[in-house]
C-alpha cells in the first residue's frame, strides 16, 4: 500500500461483534500498518469476553483509541443525548474520516460529521450498510421509515461503499439510484485466513458458526440436521457455535427433537478454533449482505453449504451445487447429505482457494478503501470537498 497524507480515521459502528466487526478490524490493522491514525467508536452494552479479546488484539493499532457509548439498537428518545455526546467525543478526534457501519453507526458519522462541516471543518462521511437496514421490506410501514431514512442521509454521505453487488443492487431498488459517489469494495480476509485448518479426531459432521437469532437461521441447521439424519438412515453429529438472544429457544427445539445429545452448543470463540472441529461448515441465514464466514470457511480449507442469499453466490459461484433455497430446510438437508455421501463433493465444488484469494482479500479491500478516503481528503486529488459556509 502506498505512503500516502496520513490520515485520521474514525469508524463508528454499533455492535462489536459479527461481520461489522470483522470488517473494521481489518480496516483498522491494514491502515494503522499504512501509518494513519485509527480509532473506533461503538457500543458500550454489547459483546463480552470473546469481544473483548478481539479489541485487544487491534489495541495496539487504535492511535486515536476505543470510544465506547451506549447506543441502543432501536430509535429512542435517548438517541439525542447520545448523539451529542459522541458529537463531542469526535470533534475532540479531529478526525479527516468518519465511516459509519451499520445502520446506526451510519446515522451517527453522518450527522457527527456534518455538524463539523457547518462548523467549517473538513471531514469526510462515509457509509456502509452491511446489510443493515436493506434487509427491511418497503411494504412495512417501518420499512418504508427506514428505506426513507437512508434516502435523506444521502445529502450528509460523501460516499457509499457496498461490500457486494448484491447490496448494490439491493440499495438501488430499495432506497433509490444514489445520489451520491459510490463504490463496490469487496469483503477480503487476510493472509494467514489463507491457511487450511486440519479438523480434529472427535470432530463434528456439521457446524454452525454465528449470532444465535432467527435471521441467521439457526432453528433450520437444527431442522435440516434432523432431516439429514433420516435422508442418510443413521445419527449424525453437530455443533452450534455461537452466543445471542434466541440460545435458550434453539435449545429447547434440540431437546423436543431428541437431538439434544447429538447437537452440541458451545459460546462464541475464534473462528479458527471452531473451524478445527468439523469440515463442513453450515450457512443457512435467511438474509445476509457479504458473510465474513463463508470467506473465513473457505480461506480454511472448509466444505461451504450455504443459503443463497446476499453476496454469497458471488463468492461461491452462481450456479454452486453449495448453494440451497433461503428458509428451505429440505433443501438444505439434500446438500448436507450430498456432502456425506458424495465422493469428491469438495473438490468439484468449492472454488479454488487463489481464485477466492484473488478477489476477496483484506490488503485489496484496505488499499481501495483508503484510495477512496484520499479521493474524499486529498485537495492534490482533484476531489476536494467543499467547506460549509
Amino acid at each position: 500500500m502506498a505512503k500516502q497524507q496520513p490520515l485520521r480515521i474514525l469508524h463508528c459502528f454499533r455492535s462489536p461483534i459479527g461481520g461489522i466487526f470483522r470488517h473494521v478490524r481489518d480496516l483498522v490493522e491494514e491502515h494503522s500498518k499504512a501509518g494513519h491514525e485509527i480509532g473506533i467508536l461503538c457500543d458500550s452494552s454489547t459483546g463480552g469476553e470473546y469481544e473483548d479479546s478481539l479489541f485487544d488484539d487491534i489495541r495496539p493499532y487504535l492511535s486515536l483509541g476505543l470510544t465506547r457509548v451506549p447506543i441502543r439498537r432501536s430509535i429512542s428518545p435517548s438517541d439525542i443525548a447520545t448523539m451529542w455526546d459522541t458529537y463531542k467525543k469526535i470533534k475532540s478526534l479531529r478526525p479527516d474520516v468518519l465511516h459509519g457501519h451499520g445502520a446506526k453507526g451510519g446515522v451517527l458519522a453522518r450527522l457527527a460529521g456534518s455538524v463539523l462541516r457547518v462548523n467549517r471543518y473538513r471531514v469526510a462521511r462515509l457509509y456502509t450498510a452491511h446489510g443493515g437496514s436493506l434487509h427491511y421490506s418497503r411494504s412495512s410501514l417501518s420499512g418504508q421509515f427506514v428505506l426513507r431514512m437512508e434516502r435523506l442521509q444521502e445529502y450528509f454521505t460523501d460516499a457509499l461503499v457496498f461490500i457486494c453487488e448484491y447490496e448494490r443492487d439491493t440499495y438501488a431498488r430499495k432506497v433509490g439510484r444514489p445520489r451520491t459517489k459510490t463504490r463496490l469494495i469487496y469483503n477480503g480476509i487476510g493472509e494467514r485466513d489463507f491457511e487450511p485448518i486440519p479438523t480434529r479426531s472427535d470432530a463434528v459432521h456439521f457446524i454452525y458458526v454465528g449470532m444465535l437469532r432467527d435471521l441467521k437461521g439457526p432453528d433450520l441447521f437444527v431442522d435440516a440436521f434432523a432431516k439429514t439424519e433420516r435422508l442418510l438412515g443413521r445419527p449424525l453429529s453437530a455443533l452450534m457455535i455461537g452466543d445471542g438472544p434466541d440460545r435458550d429457544r434453539y435449545r429447547e427445539m434440540m431437546v423436543e427433537r431428541g437431538l439434544g445429545k447429538r447437537i452440541g452448543m458451545l459460546p462464541a470463540m475464534r473462528v479458527h478454533e471452531a473451524f478445527s472441529m468439523a469440515q463442513n461448515l453450515v450457512v443457512p441465514s435467511r438474509a445476509e449482505a457479504m458473510p465474513y464466514i463463508v470467506l473465513e470457511g473457505l480461506g480454511a480449507g472448509k466444505t461451504i453449504i450455504a443459503s443463497r442469499v446476499g453476496g454469497i453466490p458471488e463468492v461461491l459461484g452462481a450456479d454452486s451445487a453449495a448453494l440451497v433455497e433461503p428458509g428451505n430446510s429440505d433443501d438444505l438437508a439434500r446438500v448436507m447429505a450430498e456432502t456425506l455421501s458424495t465422493p469428491d463433493w469438495h473438490a468439484r465444488t468449492m472454488p479454488k482457494p487463489e481464485a477466492v484469494k484473488a478477489v476477496f482479500s483484506s490488503a485489496v479491500m484496505a488499499g481501495d478503501v483508503l484510495k477512496l478516503y484520499h479521493e474524499l481528503v486529498n485537495p492534490a486529488a482533484g476531489q476536494a470537498m467543499p467547506v460549509a459556509s
